[in-house]
Parts: structure tokens; sequence; C-alpha cells
């Protein structure tokens, strides 16, 4: 396998100074509206928190996989929903190192920004997020998930009772 190829083309399609796909191109290829910066400095403290993020060579001296790789193959099997195996040829990735890279790289995103990003709101963030939609969809109380709406639809099927809920609060009650 070629991985020094690999990385050289991945860089050359995203990370090089005349990419390829332009930042525009790289937010709705990785579907996660993530920018190029933003997905650099997650890459970045991967590196930083996970030795196995960092480029490394095994034991016969042969070049290994590099944080680009590793992340971009983490980051699209999350944004595609796909399998393991499915970039294997771009990125000249195996189906295990690719499982391995996507069990990492959640489990490092946890951990390093559980605190601050990802820590349930508070009542002072729920308003925010309350004005900022209702004054860009103008649709009050809803923060974009029907498991927040806490709207009444009496006509919901019992068959569906509880699917569209956090099972927090009394949310059946939402439901009729």
């Amino acid at each position: 396998m070629d991985k020094k190829g690999a990385h050289d083309r991945l860089v050359a399609d995203y990370f090089a100074k005349n990419v390829v796909y332009m930042d525009e191109m790289f937010r709705d290829r990785f579907r996660f509206r993530m920018s190029q910066h933003l997905f650099l400095c997650i890459a970045n403290d991967l590196t930083n928190f996970d030795p196995f993020f960092t480029l490394r060579w095994d034991a016969r001296g042969i070049r290994g996989l590099t944080t680009l790789q590793k992340c971009t193959s983490a980051v699209r099997q999350l944004a595609y929903d796909t399998s393991s195996n499915m970039y294997d040829e771009y990125l000249k990735m195996s189906d295990r190192t690719s499982r391995e890279s996507l069990y990492k790289f959640c489990k490092g995103v946890v951990r390093l920004y559980n605190k601050r990003y990802l820590r349930k709101p508070i009542k002072n963030d729920i308003i925010k997020l309350y004005h900022a939609h209702e004054s860009r969809h103008v649709f009050p109380r809803m923060l974009g998930s029907i498991d927040c709406t806490h709207w009444h639809w009496h006509s919901c099927p019992n068959a569906w009772r509880g699917h569209f809920t956090r099972g927090s609060n009394n949310d059946l009650n939402i439901l009729g």
C-alpha cells in the first residue's frame, strides 16, 4: 500500500495552498458543515491527546498513516454513515485501522470537548438558543428537533408514542 501517496493526494485535495476542493466543498463533502480550520484544530488536539493519531513507523521501518488520514476516515464514516472499509482505496487504510480510527476519534472528541461543548445546556443556553432560532425561523420554542418542541400532538398513533422523546422531563406528555 502506498500510504504516503494517499496522504499526498489527501493534502492536495483538501489541505494544500491551491486545493482541489475549496472550503465550501470541504464542508459539503464532509456533511458536518465543518470548516477546514475546525477539522485541523480537532486533528491537532487529537494528536496531542492520543499517540494513535501521530505518524509512526512499524517494526519493519514502514511508514504508517498520518493524522489527516485517520481523522478523515473517522469523520467520513460519521458523516456518510458508511462502513470502515469504504475508504481503503483513497486513504490506503485497512478496515481494522479505519474502525480503530473511528473509535479513538469519538473517544478522543468526547474526552477533549465534553466539559465545554458537549455538556448539557443550562437554562441560559436554552433561552439564547430559543431566541436565536425564533428570530431566524419564526417558529417559537423549537430548537430544531422534535424532542425539544414540547408541543402536544393529539393525533399521534399509539405505536409511535415515546419514539420522538428524550425520556426526560415527562416527555411522554408531548405526544398527547
